[in-house]
Formats: structure tokens, C-alpha cells, sequence
């Protein structure tokens, strides 16, 4: 290596990284998930608790699938193919929804 070069890069933390990420994210949605149904339900189960709660875990559910196959794909191989922008906004609509349906049973 010259003194100009710049060091190699070592491409094998970055996807250790992102899964390891992948999976707090995960973590947090599931937490997120609990409070939001543990919301839902308190005080006695009433339709729209319950609707609300059935839909808060329908989204939970689909992050989950999402995060587990980027999960798998990243500790497949030492170069993983990136996200693909199906997966993408998959995981971007259960997290904006789960927002709107935790703001929703705050208010």
C-alpha cells in the first residue's frame, strides 16, 4: 500500500451492522407493538379496542416478515444484494401506520 492510498476497505462489519440493527429496530417495533395493544385493551375490550388492537398486530406482524427476510439475506452471504424498494416500503408502511394507529389511541 502507498502512502497516498487510501486503506482497504473491510466490507464484512457493514452487513453484521445492519442486521444487528435490523434486529433493534425489531425489538422496538415488538415493545411499540405490546404498549399499543396493552393500550388498546385497558380498561375492558370494546370493539374498537380491539379492531385496533387486531390491526396494530397485523402491522407489527408485517414488519416482522419484512426484518426477518433482510435479516436472513444479510447473514446469508458476505455481500448481500441491497434492499429491494418492495421490502423497503413495505417496512416503511407497517412503521408510518403503526405511528398513526399508536398517535390515534393516544389521542
Amino acid at each position: 500500500m502507498s502512502a497516498g492510498a487510501a486503506p482497504e476497505r473491510d466490507p464484512g462489519l457493514q452487513p453484521e451492522r445492519t442486521r444487528l440493527a435490523w434486529r433493534r429496530t425489531t425489538l422496538a417495533s415488538t415493545v411499540a407493538a405490546v404498549l399499543a395493544a396493552k393500550t388498546a385493551l385497558h380498561g375492558g375490550a370494546s370493539a374498537a379496542g380491539v379492531v385496533a388492537c387486531a390491526l396494530v398486530c397485523a402491522l407489527w406482524l408485517g414488519f416482522l416478515l419484512v426484518a426477518h427476510h433482510r435479516i436472513r439475506t444479510l447473514a446469508a452471504t458476505p455481500s448481500p444484494r441491497p434492499l429491494t424498494p418492495r421490502h423497503a416500503t413495505a417496512a416503511i408502511l407497517c412503521t408510518v401506520a403503526m405511528a398513526v394507529c399508536g398517535a390515534a389511541l393516544v389521542l
